[in-house]
């Protein structure tokens, strides 16, 4: 049976996708340090809000992050404290691997050809 084909890798799969973004990456690490407002999330990783907004309806719909209202605003958090932990891991498997991963000839992009594979 062809890996595409297994019923319970499917889950598996669509949470690497919503990993797999750098913006989101970048929002998913904002928020290890707590709360942010979509504002705030624009000012610090200087996105437009349409951009930011639209990670977060990803990040949400997966179940990484939810929010709250408090007045006018609304403030994003993560839901599950297990994906702070995921990203530990996958921080120490790229530092154990050192260049392997980004020089994997699928999925990495070789030094000095921006999205080129060997």
């Amino acid at each position: 049976m062809a890996i595409g084909c297994t019923p319970g890798l499917a889950p598996a799969v669509a949470l690497f996708r919503s990993l797999g973004d750098p913006t989101r990456l970048a929002i998913l690490r904002r928020m290890a340090t707590g709360e942010a407002r979509v504002v705030d999330l624009t000012n610090e990783l200087g996105l437009a809000q349409s951009t930011v907004s639209k990670h977060l309806a990803c990040l949400r719909d997966c179940g990484l992050v939810d929010y709250r209202v408090e007045g006018r605003q609304s403030f994003y958090a993560l839901t599950r404290p297990e994906l702070l932990d995921l990203l530990r891991s996958a921080e120490q498997v790229l530092a154990a691997t050192g260049e392997a991963v980004a020089l994997c000839p699928v999925y990495g992009t070789p030094a000095g050809a921006a999205g080129a594979t060997t």
